[in-house]
């Protein structure tokens, strides 16, 4: 793949960015923080990131996606967007996790060492992910505790990454190296990601766990009738 454009939606940020493979150079972004809202704004998002690189959509080879752990609506969003896109305009869409984007720059900072990402998920959780000296994945991405977490990252000896690192880094008693503390990476990092993998399956939402939100009173499906009821003994309806 050439040249590619790279979306993320996983966290606070709408991003997207083209990234030109055979150079090794990003051509062009746009990123705004936004919290929520990503569906309202991405496609604008994406249209002023091709702008700002001088190409137009048939010009791409390739469309990179965050696919989590993160923001469950964020996901669907910049998941469904890359696929609808790729399938569009014929081209193959790739996947990478917040965890490996988030290591990989903590290994860019600290080279040569083994790389625990974590996400703070609250209810006590973590989603984590631990990587080798090699960036090869050894563990997860999972949902851990905070003291699986630490144990993990003292064994290894582990630079920290993500929004759980200063928990971590509390709950062992002393420091660590530290890279981003943030919950996803720079979107410049997905689309390096990208570019060296080989196009696999169709990238789908990495969900850890259920969505924190729960349906509305209105949203609730009224039962079905299904016809009438079998009677019981005695008369009784079933």
């Amino acid at each position: 793949m050439k040249k590619l454009l790279a979306i993320d939606c996983a966290a606070n940020l709408c991003a997207a960015c083209v990234y030109d493979a055979g150079a090794g150079i990003e051509l062009g972004r746009h990123v705004l923080d936004l919290g929520k809202g990503h569906a309202e704004h991405l496609m604008a998002v994406v249209e002023a990131a091709l702008k700002a690189g001088g190409i137009g959509y048939q010009e791409l080879d390739a469309v990179a996606v965050s696919i989590g752990p993160g923001s469950f609506t964020g996901l669907r969003v910049g998941v469904s967007t890359a696929r609808g896109l790729a399938l569009a305009l014929k081209i193959p869409a790739v996947g990478v996790t917040t965890l490996e984007a988030l290591a990989a720059e903590a290994a860019n900072a600290f080279p040569g060492r083994a790389v625990l990402a974590a996400l703070d998920a609250g209810r006590e959780e973590l989603h984590a992910a631990l990587f080798d000296e090699a960036l090869v994945l050894t563990y997860g991405p999972a949902v851990a505790t905070l003291s699986e977490a630490t144990g993990m990252a003292v064994n290894a000896t582990a630079v920290l990454a993500g929004t759980a690192a200063p928990l971590i880094a509390a709950a062992a008693g002393h420091a660590f190296d530290i890279g981003p503390d943030v919950a996803t990476a720079d979107i410049a990092t997905y689309a390096r990601l990208a570019a060296a993998k080989e196009p696999g399956e169709k990238p789908k939402p990495l969900y850890l766990r259920g969505a924190d939100a729960k349906p509305q009173a209105g949203f609730i499906l009224p039962r079905q009738n299904n016809g009438p009821r079998q009677r019981g003994p005695k008369g009784k309806k079933s």
